[in-house]
């Protein structure tokens, strides 16, 4: 399990971030702080903490002095900033001490849930361990983008987009259509397009699958995935 902290002074916000990250197995969450001290005094206590949702405007401190704080006393928890700051002097501040993201308030669940997906995916990846070729490097620094196809045809909606991206990417092997349908909900027709859409920009490879019939089953797997 991913033991999740989940830090907002606003305990109303607090008890949603923390039912979105319980909707998603393989996250449970370890606790909630309202305030830099409690956060700080909560990385000291078991269990032990594998990622903190970092609000940034507490009522003691900011979140990203908190951040620093863990650096400084040897903390290598990892963070995603969840945050209404917009400032891009705080996003860079974030960036340098090493903010795996930044989820900019008010988001989604979907928004949030593309983000956790992605970094159980980038833990998957890196508790591997090994070496890593140039193509592997590249997919791990960029395992937490959630950017949806850049100029998505008329009839397409970015968050389905980036629904059917995220399911795809972190599926074990080749997906149908069918398959990719029951995973997130929409239909098989849409996947279809949303499948085909993906194959001709590169980010999707196409497979054929035969069956007795004789009849190939067209299978798509994530392009990075080699």
């Amino acid at each position: 399990m991913i033991e999740v902290l989940i830090v907002d002074d606003d305990t109303r916000v607090a008890r949603v971030n923390a039912a979105y990250v319980e909707k998603l197995p393989g996250f449970r969450v370890a606790g909630r702080a309202h305030d830099a001290a409690e956060a700080l005094r909560r990385l000291t206590e078991p269990p032990r903490l594998d990622l903190v949702l970092m609000d940034h405007y507490l009522p003691d401190d900011t979140g990203l002095s908190v951040v620093r704080e863990m650096r400084r006393r040897g903390h290598q928890t990892d963070v995603i900033m969840v945050t209404a700051a917009r400032d891009v002097s705080t996003v860079q501040a974030a960036m340098r001490h090493g903010a795996l993201h930044y989820l900019v308030k008010p988001f989604t669940f979907a928004g949030l849930r593309a983000r956790l997906e992605a970094y159980a995916d980038l833990r998957r990846t890196l508790d591997g361990g090994g070496e890593a070729e140039q193509a592997e490097v590249d997919r791990i620094f960029g395992a937490l983008s959630t950017t949806s196809e850049p100029d998505l045809p008329k009839g397409h909606s970015p968050t389905t987009a980036e629904l059917v991206r995220q399911s795809l990417m972190n599926a074990s092997g080749p997906l149908s259509a069918q398959e990719l349908a029951e995973r997130t909900g929409v239909s098989r027709q849409t996947a279809q397009r949303y499948l085909k859409l993906l194959e001709r920009t590169g980010r999707a490879r196409l497979t054929l699958k035969y069956g007795d019939a004789g009849r190939p089953e067209h299978r798509y797997v994530w392009a990075t995935r080699g």
